[in-house]
């Protein structure tokens, strides 16, 4: 739970939309909500932000203090994160920054913000820097009309087909650099970096949640209405069993904070990415018939 004065501080700046008195008056601040590493429960921080590029960046600092904060955690356990910015609020992904990328975007912070090099003297541990950019994938355009549930369900297979895209061409984009690498100084480590596995947990996260909401909803609504097709259901909740378990595998090889098998991980994400590419296609081509008559969004109960 929130500090009564961070309570306070939330409240405010919801209230007044992004601006707030007293020792943050006139201070860039922002709110990030983050999803509980062990509890699932959200829980939102007020922190003051730098704007570089096209990214917000945050510091860990914790005033100083010994140990990182536990929004810290919980980002690194649920990369998408809640970014309220003045009256705006938008999804995000949390990346903390690596070495020596780090180093230069904490010289960037403190030349703007000079009071964190006050705790980072305070305390032994380095502080991370954060970077926080929108969540969609580079190039994604969302259709500009959602009329049925046919469009919604195109849609969402839409960004998941971005998404995944978007991890296979930093794993590649990886491979590729140390492939090229002639010198002088180090090649790019062997392992994975922060980058692609927080955009890949990000990925597993919203596919599970997807597959799982039609699972318990989408599914049975329309079995009710389409008994003989129960033999189409059994087989797209198979081929939701049979991706979970290749993704269970993905997840796996995240757990560290470097994906310490690259090649490994590499194999399972093709693995996947076939797997579920071949399952979107097959679900859109019995689906998408079938949903092209249900608006979208749905109407009141009843009709009314």
């Amino acid at each position: 739970m929130p500090t009564p004065f961070n309570r306070s501080v939330i409240e405010e700046f919801r209230t007044r939309h992004g601006k707030v008195g007293g020792p943050f008056e006139g201070a860039d601040l922002l709110l990030l909500t983050t999803t509980g590493a062990r509890t699932g429960t959200e829980r939102t921080t007020p922190l003051g932000y730098v704007r570089h590029d096209d990214a917000l960046l945050v510091v860990a600092s914790d005033l100083g203090g010994p140990r990182h904060p536990d929004w810290y955690h919980n980002l690194l356990a649920h990369p998408v994160v809640r970014v309220e910015l003045g009256a705006e609020s938008f999804e995000a992904l949390a990346v903390p920054a690596e070495e020596p990328r780090r180093a230069e975007l904490f010289a960037y912070v403190e030349s703007r913000s000079p009071g964190y090099a006050d705790y980072q003297a305070r305390t032994t541990r380095i502080l991370p820097v954060v970077e926080l950019r929108r969540a969609e994938p580079d190039g994604w355009e969302a259709p500009r009309e959602i009329a049925t549930l046919a469009d919604k369900l195109l849609e969402t297979h839409t960004w998941l087909r971005a998404q995944l895209r978007h991890v296979g061409a930093e794993v590649e984009a990886h491979f590729a650099a140390r492939a090229a690498h002639s010198g002088p100084g180090d090649p790019p480590r062997p392992s994975l970096g922060l980058q692609i596995r927080q955009r890949c947990l990000a990925f597993c996260q919203s596919l599970e949640f997807h597959h799982t909401t039609e699972d318990a909803h989408l599914f049975p609504g329309m079995a009710a209405h389409h008994p003989g097709l129960s033999d189409v259901f059994d087989r797209l909740r198979e081929e939701h069993r049979t991706v979970a378990r290749l993704q269970g595998a993905l997840v796996a090889l995240l757990g560290d904070l470097a994906v310490a098998e690259p090649e490994r991980f590499r194999r399972e994400l093709r693995r996947m990415s076939d797997a579920l590419n071949a399952h979107l296609d097959h679900e859109e081509e019995v689906l998408l018939p079938l949903l092209a008559d249900v608006p979208w969004p749905p109407g009141p109960p009843g009709g009314a």
